[in-house]
Formats: C-alpha cells, structure tokens, sequence
C-alpha cells in the first residue's frame, strides 16, 4: 500500500492511495478461508467447498469488503504517523471508475487539519467578577410581586370599571348563527386585560351585575380560525358578578399560598433565588470578561470549512430573526458579510482553544449532567417527556449539541481556577446593565 501526499498547503491536505490488486487478492482469500469451515454449500460437505468456487460466489462481496478494509486501514495509519486530526470527515473519491478485478484500487483523499495549539499560561489571566447581594428592597420588591399575581376579588355593587373582573354567560354568533367555541357560562373576565377579541371587554365596562348586552365585534384578520377570521360577530352577555380587585397582603397566608410555611421562610427562598440570578448573570459576564483576554492571547491558523459553516449559520441565524414569518428554508441565499465571519473566526478560535485545553486537562461530562441536562430539556415539551429522552439516546448529534455547552462551562470552570478572579461589589442595575450589553453584542 502507497500513500502519497498531493497538497500540503495551509491546513490542507491531499493524498493519492493506492492498494495493489495482490493486497486486496490475498485479503479476499484470508476471508474465505476464515469462513470456509463454516459454510454449507450443496454437493460438498461442510468446511470442504473448493476456494474456486467460494470466490465466485462471494468474491465480489468480499472484494468490496477488502476495499473498504484497506482503504480505512491506510486512513488510520496515516493519520497516527503524521499526527493530524481533520476538522471533518475527510473527502475520499476512488480516483479510478473504471476499476475492474486485477486492477490497483486508487483513491484520493482531502481534508482541513486541526492547527497546532499553543499552551496558554492562564495564571495571568485577570477577571474582575461582578458581585450582587440581595438586598431588602429586592426582596420586598420581589414579595409585592407575588401578592399582585395572587390578586383576587371582592363582590362590589356598582357598574363595572377597568380593572374589575366581570362572570359573564356568553353566546357569541356569525351571520346568526351561534359557532363553536363562542360561547361559556360563569365566565371570569378582567375587563382590560386584552384576553378577548379587540373592543370586546371595553363594552362591558359600565355594566352591573343582572345587566345585558350585545357586544358588537370583528375578529381580526390574522385570528387563529381562519373559518372566523376578519368576520363580523354578536356576542349576547348576561353580567353575573362584578368584581373589584382586592389588595393582597403580604403575610403568612401569602406564603403559603406560595408553598412556604411563612412569610419568614418565604422571603429566605426568593432571598436564596435573587443570590442565584444575580450569580448565573454575573457567571455571563466573567465568562464574557474572560473569552475576551484568550482570542487576544492566542492566534493560530483556522481551518476554512469550519470557519466557513460557522459563518453561514450565523447569517442565516440572525436571518431569521429579522425575519420571524419565514419559518423554513425557503428564501434567497444568505450571503455571510465580513462582521459574521468575523465573529465566526472568533467563535472557531476559541472552541478550538477550549476543546484542546479541556481534552489536556481531561474534562468529562459525567452521565448524570447529560441525564440532568437532558430531563431540563425535555421540560420544554410536556406530556413528550419520555419521546424526548429517547430521541436524544438515540441521536448522537442531538446528544453532543446538549454536551458540548457542558464540556464548555467545565472548561471554563477549569481555566478560572487558575487564572486571578477578583469579586467586585456592584449594584443590580450595573450588572443588568452589563448584561444588556452583553446581549446586544450577540445580536
């Protein structure tokens, strides 16, 4: 077997191999004759079917097979001796179609090799880390929060105003005639909250309990039914209740209502839940603060295809985002401009940088942080929790787009154990304001 180099030029690469016809011959025979004791063939007896007649019978199948073997077998040396690691599944084309039993097999096979890392000193690496502790008026603020979305309501006599909640019957008609889902009893509606169609709660402001009325409305053009849409619509009402929103007082019976025991217990919980926030938003920034010094510490050569795809999904990423209606891939071709394949040269840069340095130091995602990742996942889809799970177990780049943020933040983790970290006490607005800005940079 003969490889021979072609391109050397960058991070790329290119390599004639060739595998002598008397390679693949005495591969084919090996096969058979490890097979042969077990073969039944009729007229002979078992293990005793002439080699001759094996060949024809199964020579083609193996031959492929020798193929394959030696074409795998010669990529595996290769790169072992020469030490390179491509960016992607190398391209490999056999060189000569019209091949037939005799002849040599030659294949050429191209690829990007990963670059050389250089070792990073991150002992003089320095990130200042924002620190926010929960203070009362948070937690106050927080408290006064759950107590107006605990709201609730006291009979009032009167006509109903904006912000009250009405119980009304309802029977909503099209063209006089009443339609599916237009119509309830005992009904909770808090006039001005816009849960129903447009104009619908304001003509019930004014009403009393015992009071009828015939609303008058049009569903919108875009409404969700398109049987519905744009159509003009009648809604008899019967006001049953009106009532006035009642104040919720911050107390033990709020904190139960909540799962806490009492109100002491329940300010500890929002207390420990404000320090997480504050924690994980600070964890965004130091993260930040520190990918920022390594893509200035470090400069290597990128391969062109990962740089290339990057780029692309981030055009076609933010794409969409200027363009939420566009659902699909059907629409023109996204051009990637100079700013996205700056920002993925970085990104290719650095995940290089934290992958070289997370495979030195050993870093592993243990079953149980993919197990916990994975049921965290599976929340966003209720009732397919179980479908969810297995689809991941069985889909090994839906599983690797779940593990490589895990691998990411050990990493991280890892390179800030060594590097200086200093707490610097902020306020909840400048960390907020440093994560906006954060946000605005990614978009």
């Amino acid at each position: 077997m003969q490889v021979t180099e072609t391109t050397n030029e960058g991070l790329k690469r290119g390599y004639t191999i060739t595998v002598p016809a008397s390679d693949l011959a005495a591969t084919v025979d090996a096969k058979l004759a490890e097979a042969r004791p077990t073969i039944e063939m009729k007229g002979f007896r078992k293990g005793k079917v002439p080699l001759a007649l094996l060949k024809k019978q199964f020579g083609q199948r193996l031959m492929g097979e020798a193929m394959q073997e030696s074409i795998d077998g010669a990529m595996s040396k290769h790169f072992e001796q020469s030490g390179d690691r491509p960016a992607a599944q190398p391209k490999v084309e056999m060189t000569n179609q019209d091949w037939k039993e005799g002849d040599d097999v030659v294949v050429s096979m191209e690829y990007e090799a990963l670059p050389d890392i250089p070792e990073v000193d991150f002992s003089d690496v320095a990130v200042e880390r924002p620190v926010v502790e929960p203070s009362d008026e948070d937690v106050a603020e927080a408290l006064d929060g759950l107590a107006k979305n605990a709201q609730s309501f006291e009979t009032k006599d009167g006509a109903a105003e904006d912000g009250d909640q009405v119980v009304i019957d309802f029977l909503g008609k099209v063209d006089g005639e009443p339609f599916e889902g237009g119509a309830a009893e005992d009904y909770p509606l808090v006039l001005g909250s816009n849960s129903f169609i447009p104009g619908f709660e304001e003509q019930l402001v004014g009403l009393s309990a015992g009071e009828e009325k015939a609303v008058e409305v049009s569903f919108p053009e875009e409404y969700q039914a398109e049987h519905l849409a744009g159509k003009a619509a009648t809604f008899e009402c019967t006001v049953k209740e009106v009532n006035a929103p009642a104040e919720s007082a911050v107390d033990d019976e709020l904190a139960k209502r909540y799962g806490a025991e009492d109100l002491e217990s329940l300010r500890t919980q929002i207390k420990d839940r404000l320090t997480q926030e504050y924690a994980g938003a600070a964890r965004q920034v130091v993260k930040r603060r520190l990918l920022d010094q390594l893509d200035g510490k470090v400069d290597f050569a990128l391969p062109p295809s990962l740089v290339d795809a990057e780029a692309n999904q981030i055009a076609h990423q933010l794409w969409h985002e200027d363009n939420p209606d566009v659902q699909g891939h059907d629409h023109p071709e996204i051009e990637p401009t100079d700013e996205h394949r700056k920002l993925a040269e970085r990104r290719v840069r650095l995940g290089l940088l934290l992958a070289e340095v997370g495979q030195k130091a050993e870093v592993q995602v243990s079953d149980a942080e993919m197990t916990q990742a994975i049921m965290q996942q599976a929340r966003q889809y209720p009732g397919q929790e179980r479908e969810f799970f297995q689809f991941v177990q069985q889909n090994p780049q839906a599983a690797q787009q779940l593990r490589a943020p895990l691998f990411e933040d050990k990493v991280i983790d890892h390179i800030l154990e060594q590097a200086k970290v200093t707490d610097k006490p902020v306020s909840k607005e400048e960390l907020q304001k440093e994560v906006e800005a954060l946000e605005a940079e990614t978009e």
